[in-house]
């Protein structure tokens, strides 16, 4: 039985990590931006596979595609050059600021993956690319509970992860600014069994050395209609 104490703990919990991240970023919005623009000219693997994702979407049928923890909105632009209705959400408000200016005339609004304000079933896609990698463990299950729920049956999931077993706090950032964020580096097969308890089926992962990351994980998945089980495949 949890008590009283013990939620107002998990919630003040919840409400620090949150915070540190949307401060961090508000911080070095100007300088990430700057320091991420063209990298996707660089990554052919990635660019692929966000192919493989729009062909997914429009196969489903096409519809709204969610960039949650879109930062800067330079995938959100990149998603939407491959033909998608993509829109961008992000916890900063200086994130959102600043892709409004760059990506003038896509929608980019202020909100967080852990009370994911979008209705039920109403996008044909989620990407969480390089975004859950600030979320702790203990907020992973509710995080893709909220993707599953936005996402159509069978539309495709995205996510791009750094590779590894440890945490680390980062406290400086693009251009030497002060930041406060946890980095979680996770194996793919533990995202995969996170994913499988959400509803989703894994289609593909693989690992990879790119501008992204120095060893990078990329998973895509999709929304299971049912209670079936899934399985990790290569």
């Amino acid at each position: 039985m949890t008590t009283e104490r013990e939620t107002d703990h998990a919630t003040d919990t919840a409400s620090t990590w949150l915070e540190d991240t949307r401060r961090s970023y508000d911080t070095v919005a100007d300088s990430y931006a700057e320091r991420t623009r063209g990298l996707l000219d660089d990554m052919p693997v990635e660019r692929a596979v966000m192919e493989t994702f729009a062909d997914l979407v429009r196969t489903g049928g096409g519809g709204p595609v969610a960039d949650v923890g879109c930062g800067p909105g330079r995938i959100t632009a990149h998603l939407r050059g491959l033909g998608l209705d993509a829109f961008g959400i992000d916890l900063s408000p200086a994130m959102i600021e600043v892709a409004r200016r760059d990506h003038p005339g896509v929608r980019f609004e202020v909100g967080s993956m852990t009370e994911l304000d979008l209705a039920d079933a109403s996008v044909a896609g989620v990407v969480a690319w390089y975004s859950l990698i600030h979320v702790p463990d203990d907020e992973i299950g509710p995080v893709l509970a909220h993707f599953r729920r936005a996402m159509r049956p069978g539309a495709p999931l995205l996510l791009g992860f750094h590779v590894g077993d440890a945490s680390q706090l980062k406290t400086e950032g693009y251009g030497g600014h002060p930041m406060k964020v946890h980095v979680h580096r996770r194996q793919p097969e533990r995202l995969a069994a996170w994913l499988d308890e959400a509803g989703f089926t894994v289609e593909t992962h693989r690992t990879l050395s790119s501008a992204e990351s120095t060893l990078g994980g990329i998973l895509l998945a999709t929304r299971r209609p049912d209670d079936r089980r899934g399985s990790l495949t290569g």
